[in-house]
């Protein structure tokens, strides 16, 4: 079995201890726009890490090099999942390995019911996420499981985006904006779908705008500038930091 690298000597990384999801020396393009510069990083299992930064930082680029989904094009560094590398990986393949990806716009499926869009994306057999099971964690879904998916509201709609990656038995939600146009009252319900899902062992990565939720929900945090790192420690220490926030999230 290929091992993970040892990462233990990058100044980037918050801790030493072994990690489930490892980020090194990642740098990503946009054409030749040189997004993401020398990003390292680990994520612990059952982990919640916050992504922030302001606008244009890299956040979201970040995240969809680690799913390998084909732009920004990462042209260096290595992504190791439980012991096991996905830079080489095409989208298809991160996804197989464990990687759910819910992107800004949820990407729910024209024409399919809100059971259909689960449907697909369910493995056969399911071996953690049951529709009864997702159901019961989106009583919502449940309810109008025979509705066109398109139809729904944008909160039940990032619901049943949620739901969908969690249908494939991930290993890692990476969560692109989950907060985004939604109305408190629906951040609330999805932040505690978080907790819960967190509390079943889900290692989560959060990239969110709305960095105070964010951050109250994650148990650690990763800001970014510019393509890299400017901090790297807890989301308690962030809340604490009047400087930081202001200096590098305007909050």
């Amino acid at each position: 079995m290929n091992e993970k690298p040892d990462f233990s000597k990058n100044a980037n990384l918050a801790s030493t201890a072994p990690a489930f999801l490892s980020v090194w020396d990642m740098h990503s393009y946009y054409g030749e726009s040189y997004i993401v510069q020398g990003v390292s990083f680990n994520v612990h299992e059952g982990e919640i890490l916050a992504l922030l930064g302001r606008n244009g930082a890299g956040k979201t680029s970040t995240l969809r090099s680690i799913a390998r989904v084909g732009e920004p094009e990462v042209r260096h560094g290595e992504i190791w999942l439980d012991h096991k590398p996905l830079h080489n990986m095409t989208s298809y393949e991160a996804a197989a390995a464990g990687l759910g990806l819910v992107p800004e716009d949820r990407r729910i499926i024209p024409g399919l019911t809100v059971e259909e869009n689960l449907q697909l994306a369910q493995i056969a057999p399911p071996i953690g996420w049951s529709l009864e099971r997702l159901y019961e964690l989106f009583p919502r879904l449940g309810e109008r499981r025979k509705q066109e998916g398109i139809t729904l509201s944008g909160g039940e709609q990032q619901m049943l985006s949620i739901a969908r990656a969690l249908a494939r038995d991930i290993k890692v939600l990476l969560l692109d904006e989950p907060y985004e146009g939604l109305a408190p009252v629906i951040v609330d319900e999805i932040e505690k779908t978080l907790i819960h899902v967190k509390q079943q062992g889900m290692t989560t990565i959060i990239v969110e705008q709305n960095a105070v939720r964010a951050l109250e929900l994650a148990d650690r945090a990763i800001i970014l500038d510019t393509g890299t790192i400017v901090f790297d420690g807890t989301a308690k220490e962030v809340l604490e930091d009047t400087n930081l926030r202001e200096e590098y999230l305007a909050i």
